[in-house]
């Protein structure tokens, strides 16, 4: 039987986010507060983890945990894993958000500390986040991982080939770790596409012309991923996993 409220009513779960402290992660940490979940929201820079989770308290009321985790260093995973295990006693919901695409001049001006700094952060940290968490819900008899890719991994550019390959590599750790923890932990991805974030403001004026060309016309606003987010958090998506959603609007089927 359908649960009631299945997709809005996170009441007592604990939900983990890195890159939690703005842009697509930090609308996820309201919404997902929003709904009566407790959040964990982890990045680089505890300050902004930290203002973020006040004002959830006092806004919203729920409880909210700041921490700060480089999740492109293997020590610091672990260390938000027993910090929110220590915490909370248990996770729900872990969702490896954070991410970067440092710019370069030309593909050979691409360094070995570059590339090591964008697999680290996009592919490594999610590995053992989701080894460590993903472990720990299968042995509770329950839990969710949710990945946040890029269209980049489908579509890439010569602008952001090492990011592409490593959300390319995002796709497939979904497909593996929903079958290594299966049948507890539902594994799946949510692959944006251009989103209107801080980064946006980065982007040339001839790439913000371009959206105009996407069937909606637009970028997206960060807020319109958490519908994706909560679909897959709970009970309404209790069938789906290993699933990459495409929310993107239209990018990849406007292209020939």
């Amino acid at each position: 039987m359908y649960p009631e409220n299945a997709l809005t009513d996170l009441s007592g779960k604990v939900v983990t986010i890195t890159g939690g402290s703005r842009g697509i992660g930090k609308e996820i940490a309201l919404a997902f507060s929003r709904c009566g979940a407790n959040v964990v929201i982890a990045s680089r820079k505890k300050e902004n983890c930290t203002a973020l989770a006040e004002h959830i308290t006092e806004t919203i009321g729920t409880e909210a945990l700041p921490v700060a985790c480089h999740v492109g260093q293997w020590d610091q995973c672990d260390e938000l894993f027993s910090t929110v295990y220590d915490h909370f006693g248990k996770c729900d919901v872990l969702i490896n958000n954070a991410g970067m695409s440092p710019l370069y001049k030309s593909l050979t001006d691409v360094s070995q500390d570059l590339f090591d700094k964008v697999i680290n952060v996009n592919l490594r940290g999610p590995f053992r986040l989701s080894a460590l968490f993903g472990q720990q819900m299968f042995n509770d008899g329950n839990g969710s991982i949710i990945n946040v890719s890029s269209i980049a991994a489908a579509q890439p550019s010569p602008h952001e080939v090492p990011y592409g390959a490593a959300k390319a590599g995002l796709h497939s750790l979904t497909k593996s770790f929903s079958r290594a923890y299966a049948p507890y932990v539902r594994v799946n991805c949510i692959m944006p596409g251009p989103f209107l974030t801080d980064i946006s403001d980065a982007w040339s004026d001839a790439t913000h012309e371009s959206l105009k060309h996407l069937p909606l016309g637009r970028g997206g606003h960060p807020d319109e991923v958490v519908g994706a987010a909560l679909y897959f958090a709970s009970e309404a998506s209790s069938f789906t996993t290993g699933a990459v959603l495409k929310i993107d609007g239209g990018s990849i089927a406007s292209t020939s």
